[in-house]
């Protein structure tokens, strides 16, 4: 979205530019209406010091009442026919007080003019009725305060009873019912308090920015939009993982419009008795008409995690299933940091490995009542009505669609009074409808003029919601939400970075890329976090700014936790190294579409070491060579152990779990079978070329036979994976690209075990290696694909 104010509203010509010179027309104005209020402020105080002989005190304050009686009416009545300008993206922060301004005076004079004419109509009917049955308009005068003074007292007696009564029954029955919903509705007014976030403080979403401006401008634009023949929305559905800047970008929208803002989290509708989630549903759309009118009539309703109260009511019972295909992280996704082993030494960034980690990091939805009083919801739900006491949540729903369609409708109270004074005019037969041109009814009732905007945010799949939530005219809007990627995370970093003192060096372009790079599966808030602590760490060693090593450490302290003080035994910490290498071998050579950025032998929580990849760039599907490459990265460190050692380590468990749930996953869910290796330049006969393959084929089920792991276990799911492998063909078929893969993997490291050592010679030194530099050592091996002949044993 624009940061500096063009928002355009092509249907009516709103600019920016108009914009400013209606306000600046608004301001001149209303300073000529105020000097002329002064000018004849002297006149006012002469008639009544002189002429009606009040005392001086009360004279001075009279005057000051009726300057500012006579500014409220012009405000009043002008505003009925030159329009507010609309100050949406205008960064002229004295336009905008000043428009705060005029609306608080607008609406308080509004509403006491209102109340002073329905105390004279009320005047006015009493006085007729005793003037038409014989009274004196000055005999009613003058005994309306006898009267008042003899019957106040019973009066006032009788109410003050009748209201303790009322409010003691109301607070019984419904405070400890309703309170905890309704104290999380949240508004906020222009001018109270400020919503701290900015249009350009959303990084890393920009095509959700530019979506969100589109809707804006239909928003600004609505009545000319209205009159053209369109349909305005009234609502707008963000929807993504957890901590993407939903929230943010809705904040930012509100403090942009100058508008209320109203918030409530989807949780707060579920009340705990039946008939609390209407309730506070038309609290809220009750809350949000009300600051509408005061604000010149429009508000902005969010309403966070819609999922709650928004469920598709069909599958509220069981459920809805996964929808797509099959994935590797369904069965290997381990800790936080979303880990393909078990151990958690092997990472790989890819969109969807995204997506499950912002949703698992995401926070647990509070419970809305205490546990006392849930179990007394409970005992009262069995007791009246066994198992159909709350209707799961849908009245709140409903009532949801319903408030969402009645907003802009003619108000009640209008509609009624419109059609009883008009039912009896007709019912009179000789009132005439019209005498000439003019009308002897009362008109139509106009739509409510306030425009109440709401904002869902969601972090489930939009099948999941109720259709009639998101069609359009309600939430027919939807806008994604992606997980950052690596220029996303650069883009965010360069907000928080220039927020807090760091070394020039972080300025640098390779630098941030690095940045970027290493941060994966970092929501905005954990990389300001990671600013955070980087700043703490430089403060208590004494420096006034932090650099690239303050940042390393912030990053691996917050995903595994601090540092272990662990001293591997000598043997132990090479042997550790060299598994590492033979990851980062593999992986750098076979899988050409990623690139490492993490590879390190510290422990930290569970984890002794881990190697860390990432995409180059987002890909929504992955060939049968990719898939291949991943099981040669992921055998890559049995077959550096097997090279330098002989023998294999306990830690690669993790690894075997893996490549066995993705072999499976291969043959019996993607049809990605073994290929066998051509032969037929070599053998011109075809039996000669066919039983070559078969030969080497059935090396690779051996060997793969020995890898595949066996049970359940910890490492996959039973259900799916062992279903598969327990069909022989299919197993017979994961072994053949397990053996392949491994024998791959174990070549390559034979090929180029000299610079294996090294890459964990240099490991031993660093402990640790992020990013460019981890690219670096690999790069400088000058690592190559061994040709190999399959047959020669």
């Amino acid at each position: 979205m624009s940061t500096t104010g063009e928002i355009a509203a092509p249907l009516s010509g709103n600019t920016v530019e108009e914009s400013t010179q209606l306000a600046a027309s608004w301001r001149t104005f209303g300073r000529m209406a105020t000097g002329v209020a002064l000018l004849t402020s002297p006149l006012a105080f002469l008639f009544l010091y002189r002429v009606k002989g009040a005392p001086l005190g009360w004279s001075i304050a009279g005057t000051v009442a009726l300057i500012a009686a006579f500014r409220g009416l012009v405000d009043i009545t002008t505003r009925r026919f030159i329009p507010w300008p609309s100050l949406f993206g205008l960064s002229d922060a004295r336009l905008a007080e000043e428009d705060i301004t005029a609306r608080r005076r607008w609406w308080f004079w509004r509403s006491r003019y209102k109340l002073a004419w329905f105390w004279s109509v009320i005047l006015g009917i009493c006085l007729l009725v005793t003037i038409i049955f014989g009274g004196s308009a000055s005999g009613f005068l003058a005994g309306i305060p006898g009267a008042a003074v003899s019957a106040a007292p019973i009066l006032l007696q009788y109410l003050a009873i009748g209201l303790v009564f009322v409010v003691i029954n109301v607070g019984i029955l419904f405070i400890p019912m309703v309170y905890p919903s309704l104290r999380q509705i949240q508004s906020l007014e222009p001018g109270d308090a400020s919503l701290g976030v900015k249009i350009e403080d959303v990084r890393g979403q920009a095509e959700a920015k530019e979506d969100v401006r589109r809707i804006v401008a239909l928003w600004q634009s609505g009545e000319a939009f209205e009159a053209a023949g369109g349909r305005r929305e009234r609502g707008v559905l963000f929807h993504g993982a957890p901590g993407t800047g939903k929230t943010m970008l809705a904040k930012a929208i509100a403090g942009g419009f100058n508008c209320p803002f109203i918030s409530a989290p989807g949780s707060g509708f579920a009340g705990a008795f039946m008939g609390v989630d209407v309730l506070v549903v038309q609290v809220l759309a009750w809350r949000a008409r009300k600051l509408a009118r005061k604000w010149g009539g429009r508000c902005i309703v969010f309403i966070d995690e819609i999922d709650a109260i928004g469920m598709r009511r069909a599958s509220l019972g069981g459920g809805v299933g996964r929808v797509g295909t099959p994935s590797i992280h369904d069965h290997c996704f381990f800790g936080p940091g979303g880990a393909l082993t078990e151990s958690g030494d092997l990472v790989h960034e890819t969109e969807e490995w995204r997506e499950r980690v912002f949703r698992a990091r995401a926070p647990e939805r509070p419970p809305l009542y205490s546990a006392r009083l849930q179990r007394l919801a409970d005992r009262s739900h069995n007791m009246m009505m066994p198992g159909g006491m709350t209707g799961g949540g849908q009245a709140g729903l409903q009532q949801l669609l319903v408030v969402m369609d009645g907003i802009g409708r003619p108000r009640g109270m209008r509609k009624f009074l419109t059609n009883r004074v008009n039912t009896l005019l007709d019912a009179l037969y000789f009132v005439p409808t019209t005498i000439g041109r003019a009308r002897l009814r009362v008109p139509k009732a106009k739509p409510a003029p306030e425009q109440i905007y709401f904002i869902g945010a969601c972090n489930v799949p939009l099948e999941t919601l109720d259709p009639a939530l998101i069609r359009p005219g309600r939430m027919g809007r939807h806008i994604w939400f992606r997980t950052p990627t690596a220029k996303d995370r650069e883009d965010v970093f360069e907000l928080y970075l220039g927020k807090v003192a760091h070394d020039p060096e972080l300025d640098t372009e390779r630098r941030r890329k690095e940045l970027a790079s290493t941060t994966a599966g970092y929501s905005p808030a954990m990389i300001e976090q990671v600013c955070s602590m980087a700043l703490t760490l430089a403060l208590h060693s004494g420096r006034a700014r932090f650099g690239w090593s303050d940042l390393v450490e912030a990053m691996t302290t917050i995903e595994s936790g601090s540092a272990i003080g662990w001293e591997y035994v000598p043997d132990e910490a090479k042997a550790t190294a060299i598994h590492e290498a033979g990851h980062a071998v593999a992986g750098h050579v076979y899988l050409t579409h990623s690139v490492s950025t993490r590879l390190s032998i510290r422990r930290r929580g569970s984890s002794g070491g881990h190697h860390q990849m990432r995409e180059k760039e987002d890909r929504f599907a992955e060939w049968r060579h990719e898939r291949a490459a991943g099981l040669v990265w992921g055998l890559g460190a049995m077959a550096a152990e097997r090279v330098f050692y002989g023998q294999t380590t306990t830690g690669v468990g993790g690894d075997v779990g893996m490549v066995s749930t993705q072999a499976a996953l291969m043959v019996g869910a993607w049809a990605m079978m073994p290929q066998p290796p051509d032969f037929s330049a070599r053998f011109p006969e075809s039996e000669e070329c066919r039983a070559a393959e078969k030969k080497v084929m059935d090396k690779f089920e051996v060997i793969g036979q020995s890898i595949l792991a066996g049970g359940s276990g910890n490492f996959m799911n039973p259900d799916p994976i062992n279903s598969i492998l327990g069909n022989p063909f299919k197993r017979k078929a994961a072994a053949q690209l397990l053996g392949q893969a491994y024998m791959t993997a174990h070549l390559l490291i034979v090929h180029n075990r000299e610079g294996t050592e090294r890459v964990a010679d240099t490991l031993l030194r660093h402990r640790e290696m992020f990013g460019d530099e981890v690219v670096d050592v690999l790069e400088t091996q000058r690592l190559q694909i061994p040709e190999v002949d399959l047959l020669d044993e």
